[in-house]
Formats: structure tokens, C-alpha cells, sequence
């Protein structure tokens, strides 16, 4: 066993086991934890003795709730870009070193997976919720952006899932994640314990490993799950989220509110409360992400991360949900009729000393 901050590491029998080891923090990624993750996949990456990687989460809470952005909150009048670039750009490396891996990676999304939770779960090729997952993109909370592969893996979900998801921060469970495609499997948490003993009883190689596991999860877990929510909504959202504004979708869900449709209502009503912000520059983000790759979809984020930075509503945001916890964010501007598109378009465009974005030709 080999004992990281706060991460738990193991081979056996061919296997990687990581263990995200920050319980009270509900396993909040830290500079320290993205670090070490990043250190230990690229370690294993060329191990002919480590098959596959298999990532969960210490305790019965979360996976992972995130990233721990109460740090950049704290460091706000001193160095914050310069920690939130060591924070930004390891994470980064770190998500697309999972997406670009030559091995499966096998990921159990029990409880809490949220932000950067999401962000270590979607690059896994075999990815189990359990009956206690909860999952969501809640950056619009905090006057953030669905960042850690956002921009890719919420603009390619079936319809508009993606944009709903991803504006209005709601938290979806097992059978909801299932249906758009965040996760794979389906198993009942009190089954893990005797998958994990059928794991470490079979002897792993590297070439057959990825056959092999999937028929260990087929007879094991369910494949999809049974009257997913979402579903019943899936015409609403599709209808109201496919305006390429916000004024235009919010009106379009006020209206149908006006006309007697509570969800519709309440949704926009819901939308009304994040920052004005979060949502445009967000927007922009998906329609961008729809066209671009998987390495220029984070160099965008690399971009509009570092900008965030600069940017009143996300320190505000932070402040009213982890610091304060007040609920009461102000955001400036308040509206969304009041924020130009030129302000938007400067999310996008950030000034490297080196002249290219950090991320430019990235091979994982």
C-alpha cells in the first residue's frame, strides 16, 4: 500500500487501486490528491504489471464532491492565479491523461460525484452508479463553469441534457445518470463488496483485460435503470434548452410557466437565481464544445478557468455557499439583459506568457 496525501494506492493482481482518501471532505480534490492522481496513473500507464485501474472513493458518502475551491477563495488578494494555474493545469493533465488512457479504467460512483467528481468519473470506461449516486454539474452555484471536460462530455449527451444540466446545477440520481450516458452500470451498493472479492481473486494481463471485466460487470450489474425522472422531461428540455441564448431560453421556459406548466416555471425561476455570468459565458461554452476535440475543448476551459479568476461573481458565489453560507449571492451584473456579448467573448480569450495555452499539443 502506498500512502499519498490523502490518496490510497495498491497493486494487486494486476489491478491499480486508487482511493480517493479525504472522507470528511467528502474526497474533495486538493492540489496535493490531483498531484498524486496524476503522478500515479502516468506511473501505472507503462507498468506491464498494472492491467487496469479501479477508482473509488474512502467512506459511504461520495466518490468525490469536487474540487476544494474554498483554497482559491482564501488566496484571492494574493497569488490566486498563479495557484489556480498549478490547480487548473494538473487537474487538466490529469483528466485528459485519463481519456487518452491505453488501459480500462473501472470507477465507482457511489454517492456524492459532483464538479471534479464528475471530471475523474466521465473519462472511465467502465463507470458503476450505485442506488445511493448523486450526481451533478453545480458550478453555476458559485458563478463558475461546468469546467474538468464540461465543454466536451455535457455538449454530446443526447438532446439537451447537457445544457440543462450544466445550467441549472440540478442533482440527478442513478437511473437519470444512466440514461444520459454518465455512467454504464447499474449495481446495488451492497453487492460492491462481493464484485470487488471476484476483482481481486482473478489474475488480470494487460491484453485481455478490458473483455474480461466487462463480462465480470455483466453478471454483476444492470445495464440501465428502471423510469429514469429525466425522462418524463426529456421533450420539455429539449424544446426549451435549444435556444443558442439565455434570454431566449428563459423565455421560452417563463412563457410555458405563464401558460400553466409548474416545471417550466420553476425551472426558469431557478435559472433567474445563478449568476447572469456563469450562464452566458456557460452557453457559449457548450455551443463552442460541440465542435471542438477532447484536448481544445480543455484548452478553452484552460482559458476561461484562469479569466474566472478575475471575475467578481465566482469569489461571491464561493463566498455565499462555502464561506458564509448565506445563499445570498449578489451578482454583478444582476440580469442577464445587462451583460454584453463582448464581456462574454473575453471568458475566451486569455493572454499566455508564453505566447500558447499551456495545454497546446498535450499527448497524455
Amino acid at each position: 500500500m502506498i500512502k499519498q496525501s490523502n490518496l490510497l494506492c495498491e497493486v494487486k493482481n494486476g489491478v491499480g487501486y486508487i482511493k480517493l482518501n479525504r472522507p470528511k471532505a467528502l474526497n474533495a480534490l486538493s492540489v496535493e490528491m490531483i498531484e498524486g492522481l496524476y503522478k500515479q496513473l502516468l506511473e501505472w500507464k507503462e507498468d506491464e504489471n498494472v492491467a487496469f485501474i479501479c477508482l473509488t472513493g474512502e467512506g459511504d458518502k461520495a466518490l468525490c464532491a469536487g474540487g476544494d475551491v474554498r483554497a482559491l477563495y482564501d488566496h484571492r488578494d494574493s497569488n490566486v492565479e498563479e495557484l489556480a494555474f498549478k490547480f487548473f493545469y494538473t487537474e487538466y493533465c490529469m483528466n485528459l491523461t485519463m481519456y487518452l488512457y491505453p488501459k480500462p479504467i473501472l470507477v465507482l460512483m457511489h454517492g456524492i460525484v459532483m464538479g471534479g467528481g464528475v471530471g475523474v468519473a466521465m473519462p472511465a470506461t467502465h463507470k458503476i452508479v450505485t442506488e445511493r449516486t448523486k450526481w451533478a454539474m453545480p458550478e453555476m452555484n458559485i458563478g463558475l463553469y461546468p469546467d474538468v471536460g464540461g465543454s466536451y462530455f455535457l455538449s454530446r449527451m443526447p438532446g439537451y441534457f447537457g445544457r440543462y444540466l450544466a445550467l441549472t446545477s440540478r442533482t440527478i440520481g442513478p437511473e437519470d445518470v444512466l440514461h444520459i450516458g454518465g455512467a454504464d452500470y447499474y449495481l446495488e451498493s451492497a453487492k460492491w463488496e462481493e464484485l470487488k472479492n471476484a476483482i481481486e481473486e482473478k489474475s488480470w494481463t494487460v491484453t485481455s483485460a478490458s473483455e474480461e471485466l466487462s463480462s465480470l460487470l455483466d453478471s454483476f450489474c444492470k445495464k440501465s435503470g428502471d423510469n429514469p425522472p429525466i425522462a418524463a422531461i426529456e421533450e420539455k428540455i429539449n424544446k426549451h434548452f435549444a435556444y443558442d441564448t439565455m434570454e431566449e431560453i428563459v423565455k421560452s421556459l417563463e412563457k410555458a410557466g405563464n401558460e400553466g406548466d409548474a416545471w417550466c416555471a420553476e425551472t426558469a425561476k431557478l435559472i433567474r437565481t445563478k449568476s447572469p455570468t456563469s450562464l452566458k459565458v456557460t452557453l457559449k461554452q457548450l455551443i463552442e464544445g460541440e465542435e471542438k476535440d477532447l484536448i481544445d475543448c480543455f484548452k478553452m476551459e484552460l482559458d476561461m478557468s484562469m479569466n474566472f479568476m478575475k471575475c467578481h461573481d465566482f469569489f461571491e458565489g464561493v463566498r455565499s455557499v462555502l464561506v458564509d453560507k448565506d445563499r445570498n449571492p449578489k451578482w454583478n451584473p444582476a440580469s442577464l439583459e445587462e451583460l454584453s456579448k463582448d464581456v462574454v467573448d473575453g471568458f475566451f480569450e486569455y493572454t499566455w506568457e508564453e505566447g500558447k495555452n499551456p495545454l497546446e499539443g498535450f499527448k497524455g
